[in-house]
């Protein structure tokens, strides 16, 4: 009902003017934080990571994981000008059947490592991410004590188009980690399959996590994976029976030594742990630094990662030929009715990608 403000109505109903709302939200406040945020330049980045902030280092991975043009370029730059100060930490993928309890072996490992003076960075590959849009680390609290350590810093596995696209940020991140003083990388992969080979593809040392009396003792590890592992832990030791556990030991024992030897000069390892209880952590820990003493003194160590570097160039190239393939407008416009032909069989495969491939190449003369 309007205001009753005219002295010629003599209706007695009337409503009176209200308090002015004052705004919820502190505008200055909000434009010093934009401001904030925007002010800062490549000179800020490379500082504050290199000091340790955290905060700058999250917002560091957050223009890699973006998808803005001017966002990445800005990351690219980062990375290049944090390069001197990367490279001096330990690479650890760890992965394993679901249920196997990495969370809490992470958790337990982690912890320990931290009490021996190092600092611990924690990211995953998780393929499904990118289906769902989720994270397998958004709920820190999966891991309690290392999420609330000074020492350790989580970053949940970034969202992409492709396991390639979720891979790629990583290894970016990873390098950042290394530039902030992390000097113990854990990588997590999200169930058994293809996540294992792009993470084998930029760790120092592969740890496979395995389960005793679950059936089947190779419980579906596709031999690859078996073939990359350094060190197969039997986990949830305090679940299983001793004789269980002995058998599990044995057996995994045997299939490791049914593969090639490796260039490494390394013999894999099989131990068993608790993670819940801590027993058999330090003694992985152990097993890691024995690895990492004998790579480095003969020679595999560096040798492995100036493939992984190499292989990481030409993977990078690979997949940035792909995405300016797929959003060339061209492209977009036609493949679904090509698309369309090959699935009505009126188009082989291989037409249909040539045709495609043409499309592309003309546009870009």
């Amino acid at each position: 009902m309007p205001e009753n403000s005219d002295p010629n109505n003599d209706s007695s109903l009337s409503v009176n003017k209200g308090v002015d709302q004052n705004n919820s939200i502190n505008t200055k406040g909000l434009d010093r934080f934009k401001n904030k945020r925007k002010s800062l330049g490549l000179e800020d980045y490379v500082n504050g990571i290199k000091s340790g902030d955290r905060t700058i280092l999250s917002q560091a991975i957050t223009l890699i994981e973006s998808t803005k043009a001017s966002d990445r370029e800005l990351a690219q730059d980062i990375i290049e000008e944090c390069l001197p100060d990367t490279g001096n930490s330990i690479r650890i993928g760890i992965t394993g059947v679901p249920g196997v309890g990495k969370s809490t072996f992470i958790e337990s490992l982690g912890n320990h490592i931290i009490e021996q003076g190092k600092k611990l960075a924690v990211m995953a590959i998780d393929p499904s991410s990118t289906r769902t849009k989720g994270s397998i680390l958004g709920d820190k609290t999966r891991m309690e004590t290392l999420a609330t350590n000074d020492d350790a810093f989580i970053r949940p596995s970034p969202t992409a188009g492709s396991l390639g696209g979720v891979a790629r940020k990583t290894r970016e991140t990873i390098y950042l980690c290394e530039a902030a003083g992390y000097d113990t990388i854990f990588i997590e992969t999200v169930g058994v399959g293809q996540s294992e080979t792009a993470v084998h593809s930029m760790v120092d040392f592969f740890l496979l996590l395995m389960l005793a009396g679950a059936g089947d003792e190779l419980q579906g590890i596709k031999r690859g994976i078996m073939e990359m592992a350094d060190t197969i832990a039997i986990n949830k030791i305090d679940e299983a029976a001793e004789k269980t556990v002995t058998q599990a030991v044995r057996e995994y024992k045997n299939a490791l030594h049914l593969y090639p030897e490796t260039k490494s000069g390394w013999s894999p390892e099989v131990t068993t742990c608790s993670a819940l209880t801590g027993k058999g952590i330090e003694e992985i820990w152990d097993i890691i630094q024995k690895y990492m003493k004998l790579t480095k003194e003969n020679g595999y160590f560096q040798d492995k990662r100036n493939r992984q570097a190499k292989h990481w160039m030409y993977d990078t190239i690979s997949n940035k030929l792909t995405d300016h393939f797929y959003d060339n407008p061209d492209v977009k416009k036609q493949k679904r009715s090509i698309e369309k032909k090959v699935l009505e069989g009126k188009l082989s495969s291989f037409k249909a990608a040539q045709m495609l491939l043409d499309l592309y190449f003309k546009s870009i003369k």
